[in-house]
């Protein structure tokens, strides 16, 4: 059985995801270090512990900075837009898990585009990457139920590399919605346990020295 700090990890991995929706499409830029985190959980399939897909417990500190901020406090347009982004991920998440064939139809696209960036210098991430895992999502999650509205500002939605990076960012917020389902969480945990999750992520912060 998972422990509580397994499912607020994964958690913080779709809080961090919201997070950088919103910077894409509010400020047109993303913090790039936890930018890249998320994107490279896309492509990690047999971690070793849930800390492990995110790179260790301090890749994880915007979302678990944005989880206890938000589980503390609320109110803020922004801060409505990530909660939203996050309810939509968890839902997708959810359907995901139940859904194999578009579940095993993700997993072989992303080993394809882990295979080509291997393939290529083993390490980059880039304008190509972002496409064609915009384009996975696009074809596949995107298909599923509710629909996330992402609301911009400035024209920041109508850059192509923009909706790229949305759409990957979106798609990695998805997979640790899935891993957070696979290990126990729900979204009525956001609730009934908000004390507890709030304790933990704060426990969790402490110790990457945020």
């Amino acid at each position: 059985m998972s422990s509580e700090r397994d499912q607020v990890i994964a958690l913080a991995g779709v809080f961090q995801a919201a997070a950088l929706v919103q910077q894409l499409a509010r400020r047109g830029y993303e913090d790039e270090v936890p930018f890249e985190i998320c994107v490279r959980s896309l492509f990690i399939q047999d971690a070793i512990n849930t800390a492990s897909v995110f790179g260790g417990e301090s890749g994880l500190e915007l979302g678990l900075r944005t989880l206890r901020d938000k589980l503390a406090a609320g109110g803020k347009q922004t801060e409505l837009d990530t909660a939203r982004y996050v309810l939509g991920l968890t839902q997708l998440g959810q359907r995901l898990a139940r859904h194999d064939v578009m579940s095993h139809t993700v997993a072989m696209e992303l080993e394809k585009v882990k295979s080509g960036i291997q393939r290529e210098n083993g390490e980059g991430l880039g304008s190509r990457v972002y496409e064609e895992l915009a384009a996975i999502y696009r074809n596949t999650i995107s298909q599923l139920k509710p629909k996330i509205i992402v609301q911009g500002e400035h024209g920041h939605l109508a850059s192509p590399i923009i909706v790229d990076k949305v759409r990957t960012i979106l798609f990695a917020g998805v997979r640790a919605a899935f891993l957070w389902n696979q290990l126990g969480g729900r979204r009525l945990h956001l609730l009934l346990r908000r004390k507890q999750i709030l304790a933990t992520a704060e426990e969790i912060l402490a110790g990457t020295g945020a």
